[in-house]
């Protein structure tokens, strides 16, 4: 009977195995997306040095990783992507801190809000935060 009902419900029977691979996937297309953004916007930004695919690859990961500390430590509305001022200054910082930790990256403190400006737009239309 059990059988039945997954045939009439059309399971296939890969539940959440099949469910975290359709995630694992997402994320990956989300970080690649997220990375195209960066090159973008790092060529088109005064103050901001260009990445190559892998350094906005890093900086994807880093600002997901950043993004996940800081929506646990203070709640959603400080994530950098959260609409509004917050997240627009958490971003800026977040590009700010960049140049940090990947090498060869350079930011000014302008260049850093005015990636945050460009980031959140193309936000509007091209989804990439890890939601």
């Amino acid at each position: 009977m059990a059988d039945e009902d997954k045939g009439m419900r059309g399971d296939t029977g890969a539940g959440a195995t099949g469910m975290l691979n359709q995630g694992w996937l997402a994320h990956i297309i989300r970080f690649i997306v997220a990375a195209i953004v960066l090159m973008v916007v790092s060529y088109i930004t005064p103050g901001f040095t260009r990445l190559s695919f892998w350094h906005a690859l890093l900086a994807a990961v880093l600002i997901a990783v950043i993004g996940f500390a800081l929506e646990t430590l203070f709640g959603r509305n400080v994530s950098p992507y959260a609409r509004g001022g917050v997240g627009f200054v958490v971003s800026a910082v977040i590009f700010y801190l960049l140049q940090f930790i990947i090498p060869d990256l350079r930011v000014t403190i302008l260049g850093a809000l005015i990636a945050a400006a460009i980031v959140g737009i193309i936000d509007m239309f091209v989804p990439t935060g890890m939601r």
